[in-house]
């Protein structure tokens, strides 16, 4: 939207990546991870002869591994592999290109972790083949040396200024969400083919040093220095401005750096990992809800496509041994995700209210991802749980209420809009994180029992988000239509928000609850601003308007959630806020239950999850479906499991302040 969209065995297992081959590997098969429709996106080209650009012993086997970017659903069920952009058939080429980076990145990641989970040679071949087209992909010589070309045609030619461009553009000219990626494929593979086959590791050792170079000179260059935005400074030193695609890259730095790599990409991991460390923000009272934020240049911006960043995190603090770099990653697992399940689930924008409420395979896998690891480097039994809950999305937890993976034929779909909507398209990024998280849950199949178990959402019931123009007005209250509505860094709820002068009121109907509520107010925090807006008469608290000045971020003003500090009492249908002092700019009101839940069933069993944002333990009565007894287990804002209760067809569950329950019947 505001960017493109763009070593030991044991360790790596613990920490999520490349987990060793089972020495029963070659017995068992897999449950869930079917490869059919990712083999069926994947081709072998011979590329011309082209400047800067060769790979491993091209001369003997011109031949190398690409992959299809999309893949269209056709009438009678089958898939029809094709490019991106518009197709010119004089030339057999794409605006974009037919195979790009990025895709083929993180395709490898699946068929290196599907080898070495399940000794599958296959799967080793084509992640063989992958890193070959990759590493065609990487500019190897002159001024852009390390960095990666996008996009591929039909028959190899490379694609470096696409239609619409890239940025950068030459798509080799700078950092990129696709050299991150690059970086993820090579360190795994490198981890992977080192004992395997030796040479091909050593190929893989030196690009990835070439790539770690590119990082140092257009992106670490910066590494120490901060950026102002909106009066919070953030780090220069991240890909893009990115924590997201930082994320993405930490993953192969670590996997090389275990493995044996070089003291600069151990300098680069660490240094990454700092920067996205500095981006996590907030409590269980206060946005971002303890998440890592995934963009530096803005405070209101957090997506789950990419947000990978809780699971590099913790990587990065198992392999550099710095505890300290898991405290964010553990406030964005055990904190943000069970406020984001409750509430809406995977969502691609909270912007900060939940506005682009489409849902994604990528968004999804890398909550699952980022829980399990974070699992793993705290120890964490309620964050494998919760991943269990997280995964239910695959099987049907999703507004269509759909399995969106399918195990008989390896195909994921393109993804869910609000309204239930499913894109039956099935191209390669969706079609790798569906197959990323059925690695993890083949490996895991405790947690794969509770995914089925949370297909279906029987209940939710968490924040929701009432727009600031649903108020009956008065006195100098206006509605402005925003246009546009997306600011630069953030979006108006409603493409509209209030202005609300001195003297205007504004009440609004709302549903009743049984118990409090927290009461948020999106507010456009300029500097210099003057207004307060008092809720219901000063009872409940007000909100300031005021900011700070805009430094770098896109846009003057911050569209902020800003806490009131009282409570809206259980069975409340009205809510009033008052504005003195100036103007101001209100966009939203949240309202968040002091326990929020989500109950859901699958496989004959029941699993509910509750959330926290209470400043002390509150009991809530859970009873679910299926048979047998519940099992309730709380755990505090670290995912710490504090305790255990027992009920037959319903259970009182205390839920610790800031932490969540879960239950499994």
């Amino acid at each position: 939207m505001h960017r493109l969209i763009a070593a030991t065995a044991a360790l790596l297992a613990l920490v999520g990546l490349l987990a060793a081959p089972p020495a029963s590997a070659s017995a068992r098969r897999p449950a869930l991870t079917n490869l059919a429709h990712l083999d069926s996106l994947t081709a072998r080209v011979a590329p011309p002869t082209q400047a800067g650009h060769t790979t491993y012993r091209l001369a003997a086997h011109p031949r190398v591994g690409v992959l299809w970017v999309y893949a269209d659903h056709q009438a009678d069920g089958s898939y029809h592999r094709t490019g991106g952009g518009a197709y010119d058939a004089a030339t057999n080429t794409y605006g974009q290109g037919a195979y790009d980076a990025d895709d083929l990145a993180r395709a490898a990641v699946v068929y290196l972790r599907h080898w070495r989970q399940w000794g599958d040679a296959h799967s080793r071949r084509q992640a063989f083949q992958l890193l070959r087209g990759l590493t065609y992909l990487q500019t190897a010589s002159g001024p852009n040396a390390g960095n990666v070309v996008l996009w591929m045609q039909p028959d190899g030619t490379l694609n470096p200024s696409p239609t619409p461009k890239d940025n950068p553009d030459p798509s080799d000219a700078g950092a990129s969400y696709w050299l991150a990626r690059t970086i993820w494929a090579l360190g795994e593979g490198y981890a992977a083919f080192r004992h395997a086959d030796p040479r091909f590791a050593r190929f893989l050792a030196h690009r990835l040093d070439l790539a770690v170079g590119a990082l140092d000179r257009e992106v670490l260059v910066r590494y120490g220095q901060y950026q102002d935005v909106d009066g919070r400074p953030v780090p220069a030193w991240l890909i893009v401005d990115g924590a997201d695609a930082s994320a993405e890259a930490v993953f192969g730095l670590a996997a090389y750096v275990r493995a044996g790599g070089s003291s600069a990409a151990r300098t680069a991991l660490a240094r990454l990992a700092r920067g996205i460390a500095a981006m996590g923000q907030g409590n269980a009272t206060t946005w971002p809800y303890g998440a890592v934020l995934p963009w530096a240049v803005s405070r209101s911006d957090w997506h789950a496509w990419a947000a990978q960043m809780p699971a590099a995190l913790a990587v990065a603090s198992t392999v550099l041994g710095n505890r300290r770099l898991l405290r964010p990653a553990v406030a964005d697992a055990a904190v943000f995700t069970p406020y984001l399940l409750t509430s809406t689930g995977p969502d691609n924008g909270l912007l900060p209210a939940p506005i682009d409420g489409s849902q994604i395979a990528y968004g999804a896998d890398a909550r699952v991802q980022s829980l399990l690891a974070v699992a793993r480097a705290s120890r964490s039994s309620g964050l494998r749980q919760l991943a269990g809950v997280a995964a239910g999305w695959f099987f049907g937890q999703n507004p269509a209420g759909a399995r969106m993976y399918d195990p008989a034929t390896g195909v994921t779909f393109d993804g869910v809009s609000p309204d239930g909507h499913v894109n039956l398209n099935s191209g390669a990024e969706s079609t790798i994180h569906g197959l990323l998280t059925m690695e993890a849950l083949d490996a895991a199949p405790g947690v794969a029992r509770l995914a089925r178990a949370s297909a279906h959402v029987t209940e939710r019931d968490g924040q929701v988000t009432i727009e600031a123009e649903a108020a009956t007005l008065g006195g100098d209250a206006a509605v402005v239509t925003a246009d546009p509505a997306w600011t630069g860094e953030s979006q108006w709820s409603g493409g509209a928000y209030v202005r609300s002068g001195p003297g205007s009121t504004l009440a609004w109907t709302v549903p009743s609850a049984d118990q409090p509520r927290r009461v948020a107010a999106i507010v456009n925090a300029l500097p210099g601003a003057t207004a307060v807006t008092d809720f219901e008469s000063g009872a409940l608290g007000s909100v300031s308007y005021a900011g700070a000045e805009q430094g770098v971020s896109p846009a003057p003003g911050a569209l902020l959630p800003r806490t009131v500090p009282g409570r809206l009492a259980a069975g409340a249908t009205t809510l009033t806020a008052t504005t003195t002092g100036g103007t101001g700019q209100l966009d939203a009101v949240q309202l968040t239950p002091l326990v929020s839940t989500l109950e859901t069933s699958g496989a004959g069993r029941g699993v509910a999850l509750l959330h926290s944002a209470a400043g002390a333990t509150r009991t809530r009565t859970v009873a679910l479906s299926g048979t047998g007894r519940e099992v309730a287990r709380s755990y505090d804002a670290s995912g710490r499991l504090l305790r255990v209760v027992t009920g037959t067809g319903s259970v009182r569950v205390a839920v610790p302040p800031g932490g969540f329950a879960i239950v499994v019947r």
